[in-house]
């Protein structure tokens, strides 16, 4: 039996969250079922969970992402949950940020196979692209990092008074109290956790906000983002 003989029919929830565009959704996940696993993006016992844990855990993460906004997926691995959120939200420019190159290649198949013309990929790490993409709204991540070390990556990369929204586990709670020290400095403002998904996933999906005020990052940032720009005016004068 192959991978992809083991991924299971859409739940018919799916149908209601992603809309119009289910058959892409069903196509992503048969990519996922398929190269995904050949690639070595997810693991194979992952293929029968791949609708409930993956795609509609990350799909409603689009509850509490504000409307025509800019996005980066920090960490995008095989494109969650950047790839379900850009089906679902078509109103979103969304940049896949992802630092290793079979991923980037796989990403860039999707989007161009789903024809996601609103979906960016760009190879990098996080500290490396600051300054060379523009500031987003909101940074999103899912399973990248413990949520301290995860700030000092996405929170860079805002524009101020945006948001880092990150999916988390039964941790969230300890992860948020343990980080208090290190978002402050890094120029958060707020923080809370959300459950979203009610009615389509089970137990809901757990996400973490963070939103900053004018300095995201923090002084240290700001000037390195500001050096960063203007490296960036000097190389296109020449």
């Amino acid at each position: 039996m192959t991978e992809a003989a083991e991924l299971p029919p859409a739940p018919e929830q799916a149908r209601d969250v992603f809309g119009d565009r289910f058959a892409d959704a069903v196509r992503y996940a048969e990519l996922l079922a398929e190269a995904g696993v050949q690639r070595g993006l997810i693991g194979p016992r992952e293929v029968p969970r791949l609708w409930e844990r993956h795609l509609l855990n990350c799909a409603v993460l689009s509850e509490v992402v504000p409307e025509g906004v800019t996005v980066c997926d920090v960490g995008s691995g095989a494109g969650l949950p950047g790839i379900p959120l850009a089906l679902v939200r078509e109103d979103l420019k969304i940049t896949l940020l992802e630092p290793l190159l079979r991923r980037t290649t796989f990403l860039t198949e999707v989007v161009e196979l789903l024809g996601l013309d609103h979906v960016t990929v760009v190879r990098g790490r996080a500290e490396e692209v600051m300054g060379k993409i523009p500031p987003v709204h909101v940074v999103t991540a899912r399973a990248v990092a413990p949520l301290d070390r995860l700030a000092t990556w996405g929170i860079p990369l805002l524009r101020p008074y945006g948001e880092m929204l990150a999916l988390k586990g039964d941790t969230a709670e300890e992860e948020l109290k343990n980080a208090a020290t290190a978002l402050a400095k890094l120029g958060a403002v707020e923080t809370s956790i959300l459950r979203v998904g009610e009615g389509v996933v089970e137990p809901r999906s757990t996400v973490v906000r963070v939103k900053v005020g004018e300095s995201p990052g923090g002084v240290r940032f700001a000037a390195k983002r500001a050096k960063a720009a203007r490296t960036g005016r000097t190389r296109r004068r020449r």
